[in-house]
């Protein structure tokens, strides 16, 4: 029995539990290294060959993040150049990303001091236009295929939030929205439906972004989370006819600059009463009686709240299981601090397909990660009813 089974069959008398499926990941990458190295050297390890080209020198440790847990790899080492795995690289892509925006910037002479000194520090001073022009087209097609694909199927909720970056423009330095749309299907599945760079955020603008995801399917929408920004509310009525959920965290940042800063924890909980009602009818109740109760003495802020019951308590409508997760942009908001978080590395982008190019890859890398996410973001008992096809992602009846 050769050492390869060997080591196998002592995986497979372990049990089949976490630690079990992390060797056997590991078991199977320390197979693909090793073949992957065996065709770089063209000899196997020990064998004296003719057609030997390269030799192995050590490994190196690295640490796997896989949905088993972290997995230990020890990466050979080879004597003339470098070897990397091959089924490591497509974790890769955002950080390709980040080192070709980072490129096409430096090497246009457009780039800011901190820039040139992360490409010395990283040994790229000698890049051509050819090898970065190379890289950036492969990128561009993946994340271009990536946000253009079809949408298919149902999707109640829909979130929306914007960041802005900075961009090169005809010799000036303007500032540019990076709009991000992330739904949740009726099979409880979240992904990121696409994304879209503009200069304004007037309502021709919003009606163009929703227009290009209904056109590439978006249907059966109920609810759209977002901020209070300019002509969003009229772009959803008019192409997804749904409801638009006002994020409640943001309106209560606008609704404390209204109370004195010794006042502000009594008016968050004051307003939260109305957010800790078991319906809609109670909730509605509750907003109105402390709006009343607020009018002789900050009749801004009862106002702020006759303005906007509708939209901040939109959310109270849909089931109760849903709306930890309904009620604000909150879960997009990590996505947003990781645009943010290699954005600041760029500083300021050369152009608006370096922006499309980076913040596209960081996307389609966490689209997929979603993807193998065993648990679902909503289960799929009380998602699925919400499908205009009441017989999507719902499991059929023994006969």
């Amino acid at each position: 029995m050769t050492d390869d089974k060997i080591a196998l069959q002592e995986l497979l008398e372990k049990g089949s539990d976490a630690t079990f499926l992390r060797e056997m990941i590991g078991f199977a990458a320390e197979r693909l290294m090793a073949l992957e190295t065996e065709t770089v050297c063209g000899a196997a390890p020990g064998e004296r060959s003719a057609g030997r080209t390269n030799q192995r020198n050590g490994y190196r440790d690295r640490h796997w993040q896989t949905r088993a847990g972290t997995v230990e790899l020890r990466i050979p080492k080879l004597r003339h150049g470098s070897y990397f795995p091959g089924f490591l690289e497509p974790r890769r892509m955002a950080e390709k990303a980040l080192t070709a925006v980072i490129q096409e910037a430096y090497i246009q002479g457009i780039s800011t001091r901190s820039v040139d000194d992360l490409v010395k520090a990283l040994g790229m001073q000698g890049i051509s236009k050819s090898q970065v022009s190379r890289l950036c087209g492969e990128i561009d097609e993946r994340v271009h295929a990536f946000l253009v694909r079809p949408i298919e199927g149902d999707w109640p909720y829909v979130w929306l939030d914007a960041t802005y970056v900075k961009v090169r423009r005809d010799h000036q330095i303007v500032s540019v929205a990076v709009i991000v749309a992330v739904g949740v299907n009726t099979d409880g599945r979240r992904e990121v439906l696409g994304m879209t760079t503009g200069h304004s955020e007037a309502e021709p603008f919003w009606v163009e972004f929703l227009r290009s995801l209904a056109r590439r399917g978006l249907r059966g929408t109920k609810l759209v989370i977002s901020d209070a920004h300019e002509g969003l509310k009229a772009a959803i009525t008019k192409i997804l006819s749904a409801t638009w959920q006002r994020c409640r965290v943001h309106f209560m940042r606008n609704a404390l600059a209204y109370a004195g800063k010794t006042q502000r924890r009594i008016v968050s909980a004051w307003i939260g009463t109305a957010f800790a009602q078991d319906d809609a009818a109670a909730a509605r109740k509750q907003w109105r009686d402390v709006a009343d109760q607020a009018r002789p003495r900050v009749p801004k802020l009862a106002k702020l709240m006759d303005d906007a019951e509708a939209d901040v308590l939109a959310y109270m409508s849909f089931p109760a299981q849903h709306r930890a997760k309904i009620h604000s942009t909150n879960p997009i908001e990590r996505l947003n601090g990781e645009i943010k978080r290699r954005s600041d590395v760029v500083g300021i982008f050369p152009n608006e397909e370096a922006v499309t190019r980076l913040i596209g890859a960081l996307l389609l890398e966490q689209n997929d990660q979603w993807a193998v996410q065993r648990a679902r973001y909503m289960t799929l008992e009380t998602i699925a009813p919400l499908g205009d096809d009441l017989t999507a992602g719902l499991p059929s009846l023994a006969a």
